[in-house]
């Protein structure tokens, strides 16, 4: 409940720029204190900055690239990313994907012989799935974010609460020893819930995400239990994912995946 409640809060100050203390009790039926340890710790996270008698959106956030300009670059390395997240899916697995170009690819790696249940929040992973004969898939309503083509929200995430997950692919918008971050607040809040629910999570990110740090934290790294990407990624963070139990798997675009010794 306390995640939730944090979620809808950073929505209501991204939607309407100002949240007071007041406004806050009274719609969640919570006290001062509460408020106040919610603020700060969404403050901490880079959502808000808090100001008298409540907080205000921050508008100093680093940017997320657009989804056509995340598309054209480091090509090679996703193709490869993808084929080998490929490799990971089962016959009737129930899978979720999530918004993203690394998973977009995986989606159009899949083979059409492959009986599997999906669910995604976005629209054009909804279209590439749609051409998978064997695949029966959920597309996830919400609030539209109309240059990604994806939902996301609080609808969204109810929606999602109500499915068991065996496995979850999800992209980042950075990736380090301590975590996965990612820029925009609701799909971060979205992305927590999937991790909440999936059996598996398994995060695509080629080496470029390893020098981003984006301003909303997902979850630690702990969290995620394979993580793909190429051989350009860092050694010594991919060494630190390793020591906190995650299976780090190494796709090259000349050779089959493998795993990070």
């Amino acid at each position: 409940m306390k995640l939730e409640r944090r979620d809808q809060i950073a929505e209501l100050v991204s939607t309407n720029r100002t949240v007071t203390n007041a406004e806050l009790m009274e719609r969640f039926g919570i006290s001062i204190e509460t408020v106040r340890r919610d603020l700060a710790a969404l403050e901490h996270q880079g959502v808000l900055e808090r100001v008298y008698g409540g907080a205000v959106r921050r508008e100093s956030n680093p940017q997320e690239p657009g989804y056509t300009s995340r598309e054209k670059v480091h090509t090679a390395e996703k193709i490869a990313i993808a084929r080998f997240a490929e490799t990971l899916i089962a016959q009737n697995d129930t899978v979720y994907f999530d918004n993203g170009t690394s998973v977009l690819l995986l989606v159009r790696q899949l083979r059409g012989d492959k009986r599997i249940t999906a669910f995604t929040n976005a629209l054009r992973t909804a279209a590439a799935l749609a051409d998978k004969a064997q695949t029966d898939v959920i597309l996830l309503g919400g609030q539209l974010r109309p240059k990604e083509l994806c939902v996301s929200g609080s609808d969204t995430q109810e929606q999602l609460a109500r499915f068991n997950i065996d496995k979850a692919f999800i992209g980042v918008g950075g990736i380090s020893a301590d975590g996965i971050t990612d820029f925009h607040f609701a799909e971060a809040a979205l992305r927590r819930q999937v991790i909440r629910n999936a059996r598996q999570v398994i995060a695509l990110a080629d080496h470029s995400k390893f020098s981003i740090r984006a301003v909303h934290n997902i979850c630690p790294i702990s969290d995620i239990d394979i993580l793909v990407t190429d051989s350009a990624a860092p050694s010594e963070i991919l060494d630190q994912c390793k020591d906190k139990g995650v299976r780090v798997c190494i796709a090259d675009d000349e050779q089959e995946g493998r795993n990070h010794p």
